[in-house]
């Protein structure tokens, strides 16, 4: 395995259900199905859902579920406003596709919103032990407090990284000190939004031919400033990794990955994995694999699914 697939393996939840994507659910779960069983199906994570749409995914996924060999579906759902509601979905979602030989799906995980230690604490308590709960909070401010209480709760934090508007993007140095609080508190995270792209650049932030275009983070400065904050670097230097523009600062090989001077081992690109970052969503799949090929930090496929 490359050290690029140790950093980034199951890292895709794949969300073409949301914006800016925003697919019907039959072509999102055609796409699902095409991925798992395509070259690239080493970096696919789960596939996110609405908790208000799990009937209509488990009539378009009908087909593929039965027929499928390669071991069940993992979904992540969402919830809204009504979490008991969704909740109660979620579990007779599970009841009837467990029954499934072979193949079928299971919601391992849960997404919901705070943005107050009570607040959480209150989410969280309605939340079955079975269910991994990811809480995406706020980050203008420290989230020092709010981290370390969902961290208590066996719960994981969720930030986001970006959207469809500019003003969705946070600060560099807000993310940073996100990151730098979850290696501290020892508490993995997962990313969400606006991370379609390699390295952090301007880009268009829909697919409209009108769209406007922003500033987006890469999910390769992500990735690699949790895993360099893990390893030691100081905050100060990472907010230079994640601001990082140059394809020529990162130095990809088979078993280790560099930005400038500073060298990531597979010892401790899997372990960042494995305790500091673990996911991020994107509505495409493809774009972000692409875009690693394209910059010639990921070995080309003579075929793609």
């Amino acid at each position: 395995m490359q050290a690029i697939q140790t950093l980034l393996c199951a890292s895709i939840d794949y969300a073409g259900l949301f914006p800016p994507a925003a697919l019907d659910m039959a072509t999102a779960v055609q796409n699902y199905a095409r991925y798992r069983s395509g070259a690239d199906a080493w970096a696919l994570g789960r596939f996110i859902v609405p908790a208000a749409r799990l009937s209509e995914f488990e009539a378009a996924a009908a087909a593929y579920l039965s027929a499928s060999m390669s071991g069940r579906w993992q979904l992540g759902a969402l919830t809204g406003s009504d979490l008991e509601s969704d909740l109660r979905s979620i579990t007779a979602f599970n009841h009837r596709t467990a029954v499934r030989s072979g193949g079928g799906a299971i919601i391992d995980s849960v997404e919901v919103k705070g943005s107050s230690v009570p607040a959480i604490e209150e989410t969280i308590s309605h939340i079955p032990q079975h269910l991994q709960a990811y809480v995406e909070i706020p980050i203008e401010g420290d989230p020092a407090e709010l981290i370390a209480t969902i961290g208590r709760l066996s719960a994981r934090p969720k930030v986001r990284t970006g959207g469809v508007t500019r003003e969705a993007f946070p600060r560099s140095r807000d993310l940073v000190r996100f990151m730098e609080r979850c290696v501290t508190a020892n508490t993995p995270f997962k990313c969400t939004a606006g991370l379609h792209h390699a390295l952090r650049a301007e880009y268009r932030l829909t697919y409209a031919p009108d769209s406007l275009s922003g500033v987006m983070f890469g999910f390769l400065n992500v990735f690699l400033t949790a895993a360099l904050l893990r390893s030691g670097l100081p905050a100060s230097d990472a907010e230079q990794v994640l601001e990082e523009t140059s394809p020529h600062a990162f130095r990809v090989g088979e078993r280790e990955i560099a930005w400038r001077n500073h060298r990531l081992d597979e010892r401790a690109l899997r372990a960042a994995r494995e305790t500091t970052i673990l996911s991020f969503g994107s509505c495409s799949f493809t774009e972000p694999l692409e875009d690693l090929q394209s910059l010639r930090l990921l070995e080309p496929r003579a075929q793609r699914a």
